[in-house]
């Protein structure tokens, strides 16, 4: 280890960082897989610290508030038993103490917001909660301690390997260095990978790299998918809430995305193209009744009243993560720092803009225009303004790795035309060393770069071994969105249930590769270490293929 040049670099003596304590899983990232890569991890008896940025654990579920993303058949099965178990964990906690109705209190699959893009709408505040309780028990059997609110601000690297990381609080500016054997990357933009020179990509790779059926004939990095600042809203008939216009209303009130194929319309309205099929679609809105139109109140609706006794809990609550707020007018990911902060606080302008718009100007149903008794609620998200802790992102910086999941594995349309999967029949590429299992449309929304939307069938798919492994450092694993996918394949990759199973399979390989002393490529490459692993992994309810009924369905 590089000892001299690593307290150079930062400027600073090793005992100001006090006595480091050498910690055997270190996870940066408090997202979905960061959290099951700790669970993992720390069942296994290992000890684990995980580092988290900010106050909430969850990522996309909480911090971001997004409803979980699902296939049709989450309830059953095709996800890990752990991921069900956090599911009807949050049930429970409605059941027990959210002062449900007699109607809704007997529903077994009970969805709180009574949503049509998930089966489980929930309030941030309540994911959050649940997911705390859940590493409760490993954070007093001592094998597992969480850091809040640090940021990643170095990595010490060697030979191959990551030796140690360097937090910083952002309380009190202390540096905090930890140790470890394995280091997982569970941040929503892969900062760990990046800052330990790993190698990786993001955004659009060639149609020659890659030999995708709708990958562009030129890489494009900066072809990055849209990010999204969420808001919790809720409406209040006869109230007025507006204020006055934020300082980039009248840029995003007039703004027509520049868009390839064309938008064909201004962002704050209620046109857009379909995402499949590019056409013209439009929505609907109205919190107190019905659209003729998909009706936007409902669609990431977090909390039905309907469903709560009378004066339990006010009234309805949806989350606003529409066309209308995804940002794409830059990226998160690039070079340069202020661009990246501008874009940030941009895309929270365009968020507070479209409030603003529903207010005032948004046409109704009844053809009248605006409603003023639209607030945010800050309560439901955990803010004092109502607006989502950090933006959605949807895609990371991606490992180069010693597989890639690419369209070709499970793209419904190229695999038509370049093979079969299982047993002769229709479905996406079988591969021996799976780890886990997903299923979801290729969804990309527009990018950074004016690409329009790409929403594709796909088939219900496995996922590699190889896509957690680096291709050059030995002691790295990504445990979210940043495995070895392609910009394409990273649209049906990024989901909650997926980004779970990536980060609990993570933590179990770690901890497999330190009881078994042999680092992650050996695991894959030898069959009795990868069939033990892969044991391992069906004991603690991980499932490693689909069941026949579904490997042909197209999403």
């Amino acid at each position: 280890m590089a000892g001299i040049a690593w307290a150079q670099r930062f400027g600073i003596e090793r005992p100001l960082l006090g006595t480091p304590r050498r910690d055997e899983i270190v996870v940066i990232g408090g997202g979905l897989g960061g959290c099951a890569a700790a669970c993992a991890a720390a069942q296994s008896g290992r000890r684990v610290v995980l580092a988290v940025e900010g106050d909430w654990l969850g990522g996309q579920l909480t911090a971001q508030a997004a409803p979980p993303d699902e296939h049709p058949w989450i309830e059953t099965h095709g996800s890990t038993a752990s991921y069900r178990a956090l599911r009807e964990a949050i049930r429970k906690h409605y059941r027990d103490q959210e002062s449900l109705n007699g109607r809704a209190r007997a529903m077994a699959e009970l969805n709180p917001g009574n949503c049509w893009v998930s089966r489980l709408g929930v309030e941030p505040r309540i994911a959050a909660s649940v997911l705390e309780q859940l590493l409760a028990p490993w954070v007093r059997h001592g094998t597992l301690r969480i850091l809040r609110r640090v940021q990643l601000i170095g990595v010490d690297t060697d030979h191959d390997r990551i030796w140690a990381v360097v937090l910083r609080s952002l309380d009190t500016g202390k540096q905090i260095e930890l140790q470890g054997e394995y280091f997982l990357d569970a941040t929503d933009l892969g900062e760990l990978v990046h800052l330990s020179g790993a190698e990786w990509v993001t955004g659009a790779e060639s149609a020659q790299a890659t030999d995708e059926l709708h990958a562009p004939s030129k890489a494009n990095p900066q072809s990055q998918q849209a990010f999204t600042w969420a808001m919790g809203l809720e409406y209040r008939p006869g109230k007025d809430f507006r204020g006055s216009p934020p300082k980039e209303y009248n840029y995003w009130r007039n703004f027509v995305p520049d868009t390839h194929p064309v938008w064909g319309g201004p962002l704050l309205s209620w046109d857009g193209p379909n995402p499949a099929t590019l056409k013209p679609r439009r929505l609907g809105f109205n919190p107190v009744g019905t659209t003729t139109e998909p009706n936007l109140w409902t669609y990431r609706r977090v909390r039905d009243a309907s469903l709560f006794q009378p004066g339990a809990k006010g009234r309805d609550v949806c989350i606003v993560n529409w066309p209308q707020n995804d940002y794409f007018a830059g990226a998160l990911i690039g070079d340069n720092a202020e661009e990246v902060v501008k874009h940030r606080e941009s895309g929270r302008q365009l968020s507070s803009c479209l409030l603003h718009w529903l207010q005032t100007e948004a046409p109704r149903p009844d053809g009248g225009v605006g409603w003023p008794g639209l607030r945010l609620c800050p309560a439901v998200m955990g803010t004092s303004d109502g607006v989502a802790h950090v933006p959605y992102i949807r895609e990371s910086r991606r490992i180069c790795a010693e597989f890639t999941l690419g369209e070709k594995h499970l793209g419904v349309e190229q695999r038509g035309s370049r093979g079969l999967g299982i047993d002769g029949e229709r479905g996406a590429e079988p591969f021996s060393d799976s780890i886990g299992i997903g299923a979801y449309r290729i969804d990309l929304h527009p990018t950074s770069t004016g690409d329009n939307y790409l929403d594709i069938s796909s088939y219900p798919f496995q996922i590699p071994m190889g896509t957690l492994i680096p291709i050059r450092l030995e002691n790295l694993l990504p445990a979210a969105k940043n495995i070895g996918t392609t910009h394409i394949s990273n649209g049906c990759a990024r989901v909650h249930p997926v980004e779970w199973n990536i980060g609990e399979s993570a933590g179990h390989l770690a901890a497999y590769c330190l009881d078994r002393h042999s680092p992650p490529r050996f695991i894959r490459t030898n069959l009795r270490e990868r069939e033990g692993f892969q044991a391992r992994l069906v004991e603690a309810g991980i499932e490693l293929a689909w069941p026949k009924a579904n490997r042909g369905v197209a999403l």
